[in-house]
């Protein structure tokens, strides 16, 4: 391939690492700056539960409409479509004059960010048609995405330290507006030969589903866990998943085809994606709040106290990548497991006195976790698939982390408001003791999950589910209804 050809591509492969750096910096930034937001707006801890999961909501339930986006209408139109909502989303925020107005531009945000995420994937995938090439520029992606989720605490601690809150969203106007202009100049146009069909209903039962369970889990505090607002909404979210397998069985082309859930591999790892980040999310929601209400840090200190969290993900995450590679994914998930629990069962006695060495212990172990376990999540969702559904299965996989990281928030934050009284600097940390047990719970499922799901037998039900898979499907009219033969 000719010099310039190949410095084109690797050109293309920096535009959507640049565009995925930023989504993946302000998906945990903004945890930093959550007391400030608190301050200035006179939010409830609800309100900053809606800060973070407003956005996570909306990107988990946009990602795998937003790949059949990009296959039928044009990757690079949707990318540069879902970067310019993103952009447009920032400044909003930035601009927030009350709490309501920077939830809904939040959620804005979202929506822009699962219109770059899969759709960067496609294009990369595109552009790099050679096997060992494109391995190599997926593992870069993929290392820029985690690099900037551990990344995003620090940086939001060095620009709060600086200015307000609102310039970690004033840094992404910059950087999203050379995204769309480098995109339009220098990424190809490119479609899919066959685009699959919409699925609106699915969509939005799916969306419902989601939105349900993160409503009534963030509210119940305030209205009552046994309210009949928590009640209902919690029947209608059941309702919706329950109507959500039962359409999606009758259709040809599902959303999410509910035969997939056969293959163990594929199950664990989706169970595996939703509590390994749902730790995630947990931990950095509650260590923001107990850093700098309860201990009285700045926002740069905070941030900067991360910085273990970024380095041992940054070399872990690599070499686990290659040992999935050569190995398979067991051994990753399982330390993964353990060091999940490891680093939140080293909290779980938090006093406003914890010696700050037991913290940055605490949170290398939990980078080393976090680290360890993105690669394996991928690979054994797809381990087994048909070729033509391994996109599908990896677009689950990546829906289930952002799933993960929402109820993190959401329950951390509850259980912690829950039981939280007195002062912040003794009540916090000791309301704090009952989330990071169910961290540590989140810890084993993870380590339980890959031991289960990663053998023999596993793979046999993944073997199964193929074959299931690849039979021709009944013939369906456009609503999805059996048609007569």
């Amino acid at each position: 391939m000719p010099e310039s050809a190949n410095s084109r591509r690797y050109l293309i492969l920096a535009i959507c690492c640049m565009s995925l750096f930023i989504v993946g910096i302000d998906n945990t930034a903004v945890n930093v700056a959550l007391p400030s937001i608190q301050r200035d707006l006179k939010a409830p801890v609800s309100g900053l539960q809606w800060t973070i999961d407003a956005y996570t909501l909306t990107l988990a339930s946009g990602l795998i409409l937003a790949g059949s986006l990009g296959d039928r209408f044009g990757r690079r139109k949707v990318f540069m479509s879902g970067t310019s909502l993103f952009v447009v989303g920032s400044a909003l925020c930035a601009l927030a004059p009350n709490l309501g107005a920077l939830v809904g531009a939040r959620a804005l945000q979202g929506v822009g960010g699962a219109m770059m995420n899969p759709v960067a994937m496609s294009i990369i995938t595109n552009v790099f048609t050679d096997a060992k090439d494109r391995a190599k520029a997926i593992g870069l992606w993929s290392a820029a995405f985690g690099v900037s989720m551990a990344l995003g605490p620090v940086v939001g601690g060095l620009l709060l330290s600086a200015f307000s809150w609102r310039s970690i969203f004033w840094v992404n106007v910059p950087v999203g507006v050379a995204a769309v202009v480098l995109t339009r100049a220098f990424v190809p146009e490119s479609k899919a030969p066959t685009a699959r069909r919409f699925d609106p209903v699915g969509q939005w039962l799916g969306i419902v589903f989601l939105a349900g369970i993160t409503y009534a889990i963030i509210e119940a505090p305030r209205a009552g866990w046994l309210s009949a607002q928590t009640v209902v909404v919690f029947l209608v979210a059941i309702a919706a998943a329950a109507g959500f397998v039962a359409y999606e069985l009758r259709r040809e082309q599902p959303l999410i085809d509910p035969r997939f859930f056969g293959s163990l591999p594929f199950s664990g790892a989706t169970l595996m994606a939703v509590s390994g980040f749902l730790a995630l999310g947990g931990f950095l929601f509650m260590n923001t709040l107990y850093l700098q209400d309860a201990l009285g840090y700045s926002a740069l200190k905070a941030g900067l106290l991360t910085l273990p969290i970024a380095v041992a993900s940054i070399i872990a995450g690599p070499r686990s990548g290659r040992w999935v590679a050569n190995h398979g994914p067991r051994v990753p998930l399982i330390a993964a497991g353990l060091l999940l629990a490891l680093s939140a069962l080293m909290l779980t006695g938090l006093t406003a006195t914890t010696p700050l060495a037991l913290l940055l212990a605490s949170y290398a172990v939990l980078g080393l976790g976090f680290g360890v376990l993105n690669p394996p999540i991928t690979n054994t969702a797809v381990s087994g698939m048909p070729r033509t559904q391994a996109g599908v299965a990896a677009a689950v996989a990546s829906t289930s982390r952002q799933v993960g990281q929402t109820l993190g928030v959401a329950i951390i934050g509850s259980v912690v408001v829950a039981r939280a009284t007195g002062p912040a600097r003794t009540g916090l940390p000791a309301a704090s003791h009952a989330g990071w047990w169910l961290l540590f719970g989140c810890g084993l499922t993870v380590f339980v999950l890959g031991m289960l799901t990663t053998g023999k037998r596993a793979a046999a039900t993944a073997e199964r589910t193929a074959a299931r898979l690849t039979e021709p499907a009944e013939p369906t009219t456009d609503n999805g209804i059996p048609a007569l033969r």
